[in-house]
């Protein structure tokens, strides 16, 4: 079985994110999407509950396992025994930053990492900005699937 694994905080899931795991579901026989866990960020969305957002919106896809992780995610992969990294690069600034990550991973373990261009209807995309312009009244439902636009904008009027 060819396994791979698309790793992030995903706070929210976008389609910029979904492009990424849709791709690399048809090129791996099993995806898992790694929610980080990281203890010192306050997300909007708990960790459960963007695993629960994640597999919500990649159920028609019937390769992904969505699951959480702490600590390095070499060891989530060797845990697994995932040889690959799926990593979606928006611009050349997020590749001078995930070379040095893939090149920590191999060394460290042997774990691949394959780029991949975003489409370039994502290219400026990332939760961080999604969530901006949607607390400012911004309309960001173009940028996420539906039921996900609807549990920020809820989140959001709760805040």
């Amino acid at each position: 079985m060819r396994r791979a694994v698309c790793p992030g905080s995903f706070d929210p899931i976008t389609n910029g994110h979904l492009d990424i795991i849709g791709r690399a579901s048809r090129l791996y026989d099993v995806v898992h999407v790694a929610v980080m866990i990281n203890q010192s960020k306050k997300g909007l969305f708990t960790v459960e509950e963007r695993m629960e957002l994640i597999r919500e919106a990649t159920a028609d896809y019937g390769n992904v396992q969505v699951e959480s992780f702490h600590g390095l995610l070499v060891d989530f992969c060797k845990q697994r025994d995932i040889p690959a990294i799926v990593k979606g690069l928006r611009a050349v600034s997020d590749f001078d930053y995930e070379l040095q990550m893939a090149q920590m991973n191999i060394g460290l373990s042997g774990v691949e990492t394959l780029f991949v261009p975003t489409n370039p209807t994502y290219s400026f995309l990332s939760s961080s900005l999604v969530k901006e312009v949607a607390a400012w009244g911004g309309d960001v439902a173009h940028l996420l699937p539906a039921h996900v636009h609807s549990a920020l904008l809820e989140r959001l009027r709760e805040r």
